[in-house]
């Protein structure tokens, strides 16, 4: 899953339009994430999700500490880390979205996850 989360940020860092422009890759890999998911799961069910990713995440990348999860999954705080100089948001959110894969193959299926990651990215080759 953590190879799958890498070519996702790859290939949102790749396709960024000119509207896209100020929003760290990795930002919207979560986002477009949260927006697939959240119609499979539920806003709860995918807010419960992300809690726990970030939970799990934040023992790899300490820097995670003040990103918060909104009501609707949401990060706060994540386009901030992304954009400082001395942090790497790349590594943030592979990190976030390796454990939320990883979690979502656990109760629903490797198939149904890459099912919907290809919704989430219908012009990818994942």
């Amino acid at each position: 899953m953590r190879e799958l989360a890498q070519q996702l940020l790859t290939f949102e860092a790749a396709n960024q339009s000119a509207s896209q422009s100020h929003e760290h890759a990795a930002v919207r890999v979560c986002e477009k994430l949260r927006i697939s998911l959240t119609r499979f799961v539920g806003a709860v069910g995918f807010a419960s999700l992300m809690r726990r990713s970030l939970a799990l995440a934040r023992t790899e990348v300490p820097s995670l500490q003040n990103i918060k999860v909104n009501p609707d999954g949401a990060l706060a705080g994540l386009e901030e880390l992304a954009n400082e100089a001395r942090h790497d948001g790349g590594e943030a959110a592979i990190a976030i979205a390796t454990h939320l894969l990883t979690l979502l193959a656990t109760f629903v299926g490797e198939p149904m996850t890459l099912r919907l990651v290809r919704e989430a990215w219908p012009s990818s080759e994942e």
